[in-house]
């Protein structure tokens, strides 16, 4: 056994050679470090090997300062914190230790070296082995160097601000040292450091930093006692990357919050720890727990048997004031800690009552960016688990996006979720989309929580809102997990985005709450694709690269062998393995995930091999559901194109102005960039003007905000072509609708998203089945606008809609449908590409089918 915990080289050493290392429940380091700046900053200064590092450790003992409120003269620093309370005693020469016991065993052996007498002080099991200072001070005497360590190891209790105080201010010839190596495991706690002129304290950056291997700790003490401290201190005891990594640990704000989340994974652990009625637990405050076997039987036997399952505790019976029978197990990840509990439940031979159904399969699409291939992906891997039988979900926790869609229930959801849905063959459900962000200007975006609108916020405001959101968000994501077999994740953006991962919900956060395993997706078309990979994994931290499985190469066009030597790099710097190449897949026929892809479309007009009718659709900066025109893309009678300017615009058939988050600012851009005026001076020579929800606004003669919803400006005039006024009202419209359209006989199906309420006096365009109607037209139909979404997919109307326009400009119609919207044959071809292109056997075994 060793003296202290945490070594694993030993373990190694003594156990059967297999595949799997051991589990270090022995050594209280933070699982979720250390901080991703520490891998980086210590990569980019390596060739500082060929100097001695600072001898006064000036801009270290800067940061310490600041941090701390204390002057740099009373700071010393290193390596390890044991380092310097092993000199401390050379310098105090104290009259007496006095150590409260239980507690870390290398204050009595300091100052047994230095031949200090100790009087230890017995902490009560009693009374859960807390600090009396009353009954303490009783014991204290002048010349006392008293030791304390808050929290307490192996106990974890805190030592609060009134005992401290009190113990300061007792005697002014007693010194104090506390030993705060586990205080940041605390949220909120306070450092004594500087505090009383008889107090010192002693930090170790080593624990909650998780920078064992580097050794780094310090002290705060009077200048006088820290100016005789550096005498028996050796020159140059922190090297060089520990003083790189300090710096770095110390200016990392974001890192404290994962002593939250510690706190919150300690208090499951408790949890389950509480079903053995064989152990007694005390909890302490610290990242660690106490236990003691309450027959009083050693733990020995737990011990080994625990080391033939590769896992390693802290047997205490070392240490003062307790006995064999008890052990400290640090608090580490959710994967470890159930481990844990699964070979306690195996080693005291624990039935469970109800045992738990098989875990949710789960894996997750994240990108080195945006339109990098998360959405695609998902969908692909949706239609393959159902093809192989598995009950599937997708489930995008935030998603930012114009294009979205109405549920049976009325609510409302991104597009690329319903397109997963539906690959799926699941109905879309609000759960699988929580929060939905549509932009409605450089700032700001309407919030859409669980189906319905919360208001619009600018980045601060939604910030603060985001708490909320997140309980939406778990408590959608549980739901769903107890319906399906199998969840499938996709993040947003990029992991790698370092000032927005503060506020993250939806990519490593969600997947750490979901207990996902990653893969981080690239897109090699657009070049880059592995600096990318590295790149976004050297600024991922410790625990956020623990969920990442793997990588996938997105969009390749080539000969693959080419990239086998870029496979083994990457295997050779992350550890992790490229689950696949998959390749260029042009024209899916599945929708698009985002306005990303159908402006880079813009430029990419294909131009039909027989005679055709051109559509124009205006390319609007705020716009909105722009899938609306996705099935006319594979008519081969059709040529669509996406025009931002005046001179794009030429003399096409149909002019289409699509739906727009912000129809105030997108209708003030047509008349600025004189579109509008072309639009209006085109009416002779065009065969068709629409408008759809947003565009169907501008078409008429007024529009009216009374409340803010989109803008301050309260009337717009619009392009005066239809005979309607409209008015934005507070509620928002989210409906499935399903009907007729009167002037051609035909069925039409579709939904409307819009807080428009338009006002006509002529009939309406579309009469629906729940006796309502919608839609104008003008000029004998050549110009008219609904706030239909969807319109164009029903494969009739859509024929019937290009036929008519044929026949306007001469040519004769079709009659018959020539290309069917099958979005069911895209996702099989979809599903079929991908399954050949990975190694579905490791993607089942990350998902544990």
């Amino acid at each position: 056994m060793s003296e202290h915990g945490g070594n694993i080289h030993k373990a190694r050493r003594e156990s059967v050679k297999d595949n799997t290392d051991f589990i270090d429940f022995s050594a209280s380091i933070n699982p979720f470090g250390p901080p991703a700046v520490v891998y980086s900053l210590i990569q980019s200064q390596v060739r500082d090997i060929l100097h001695y590092p600072d001898p006064d450790y000036y801009e270290l003992k800067k940061i310490i300062a600041k941090r701390y409120s204390v002057d740099a003269d009373n700071i010393v620093l290193g390596n390890g914190s044991s380092d310097i309370l092993f000199a401390l005693f050379r310098v105090l020469k104290p009259l007496r230790a006095v150590i409260p016991t239980p507690s870390y065993i290398d204050y009595a052996k300091s100052a047994d070296l230095n031949n200090t007498p100790i009087h230890f002080h017995q902490l009560l099991e009693e009374n859960n082995f807390k600090l009396d200072s009353d009954e303490l001070k009783k014991e204290l005497k002048k010349g006392d160097l008293l030791l304390l360590c808050s929290p307490n190891n192996p106990t974890g209790n805190l030592i609060d601000a009134s005992q401290a105080e009190a113990l300061a201010r007792h005697d002014s010839e007693l010194t104090i040292l506390i030993d705060e190596a586990y205080l940041d495991f605390i949220p909120d706690a306070c450092s004594a450091a500087g505090k009383y002129k008889n107090v010192f304290t002693l930090n170790s950056l080593t624990k909650f930093y998780a920078i064992p291997g580097l050794r780094l700790g310090f002290g705060v003490f009077s200048a006088d006692v820290a100016k005789r401290l550096q005498e028996f201190i050796a020159p140059w005891a922190v090297n060089s990357f520990a003083d790189l990594a300090g710096r770095a640990c110390l200016e990392e704000t974001g890192f404290a919050a994962t002593a939250g989340r510690i706190h919150d994974e300690k208090s499951w652990f408790l949890n389950k720890l509480e079903q053995f009625s064989q152990l007694q637990l005390f909890p302490g405050q610290a990242n660690f727990i106490l236990l003691k076997i309450k027959n009083g039987e050693s733990c020995e036997n737990l011990q080994g048997f625990l080391f033939t399952r590769k896992i390693l505790i802290r047997n205490c019976s070392n240490i003062r004031g307790l006995g064999s029978a008890y052990f400290r197990i640090a608090v580490k990840s959710r994967e470890d800690n159930t481990r844990l509990i699964q070979v306690l439940e195996e080693y005291y031979g624990v039935k469970k009552a109800n045992p738990a159904s098989k875990k949710t399969a789960r894996l997750m699409f994240q990108g080195t960016s945006s339109n990098a291939g998360k959405s695609i992906l998902t969908t692909a891997l949706c239609r393959i688990l159902l093809q192989d039988g598995v009950k599937v979900a997708p489930f995008k926790a935030q998603n930012m996006s114009l294009n979205s869609f109405v549920t049976n229930t009325g609510g409302e959801m991104g597009r690329a979720q319903v397109v997963q849905a539906q690959a799926a063959k699941v109905d879309p459900d609000i759960r699988m989309n929580p929060v939905l962000l549509k932009p409605n200007s450089n700032v700001g975006s309407q919030i859409i929580v669980c189906g319905k609108p919360v208001g619009n916020m600018d980045i601060f405001q939604y910030n603060r809102y985001k708490p909320e959101a997140w309980k939406k968000i778990i408590e959608c994501y549980a739901s769903l997990e107890d319906e399906y077999d199998a969840v499938i994740l996709e993040g947003a953006g990029s992991p790698g985005e370092i000032n927005l991962k503060h506020d993250d919900i939806v990519n490593m956060k969600m997947a750490a709450h979901a207990e996902s395993p990653v893969m981080l997706v690239g897109d090699i078309d657009r070049g880059g694709v592995y600096a990318s990979f590295i790149g976004t994994y050297e600024v991922l931290e410790s625990w956020e690269r623990a969920l990442t499985a793997g990588f996938i190469v997105n969009k390749f066009r080539g000969e693959q062998s080419l990239l086998d030597s870029a496979h083994c790099f990457m295997k050779a710097k992350t550890g992790k393995d490229v689950f696949g190449v998959i390749p260029y897949l042009a024209d899916l026929g599945i929708p698009e995930e985002d306005s990303v892809t159908f402006k880079l479309n813009s430029s990419k007009i294909i131009e039909p091999k027989e005679p055709f009718i051109d559509i124009a659709v205006i390319d609007l900066p705020h716009i909105s559901n722009f899938t609306d025109i996705e099935p006319f893309y594979n008519e081969p009678d059709v040529r669509v194109r996406i025009v931002k300017s005046v001179q794009e615009l030429h003399l096409p058939d149909v002019i289409l102005i699509p739906g727009s988050k912000n129809v105030a600012s997108d209708l003030t851009y047509l008349k600025n960039s004189g579109l509008a005026d072309a639009i209006l001076g085109s009416i002779e020579s065009v065969a068709e003007i629409v408008g759809v929800c947003g565009g169907y606004m501008m078409l008429g003669e007024k529009i009216e905000d009374p409340f803010g919803i989109e803008s301050s400006e309260k009337l717009l005039y619009g392009l005066g072509l239809l005979p309607v006024d409209s008015i934005l009202a507070e509620e928002k419209c989210l409906k499935r609708k399903e009907g007729i359209h009167r002037l051609s006989g035909l069925k039409v199906t579709g939904y409307e998203i819009h807080h428009g309420v338009s006002f006509n006096t002529e009939t309406a365009l579309f009469a629906y089945s729940d006796g309502t109607g919608c839609g104008v037209s003008a000029q004998d139909g050549k110009i008219w606008g609904c706030y239909l979404h969807g319109i164009f997919d029903d494969d009739l109307f859509r024929r019937g809609y290009i036929d008519k326009i044929r026949k306007k400009k001469g040519l004769a119609p079709k009659n018959l449908v020539v290309a069917p919207y099958d979005i069911e044959s895209a996702f099989d071809r979809l599903a079929d590409t991908v399954r050949q292109s990975l190694d579905m056997d490791k993607i089942y075994k990350l998902l544990g089918l």
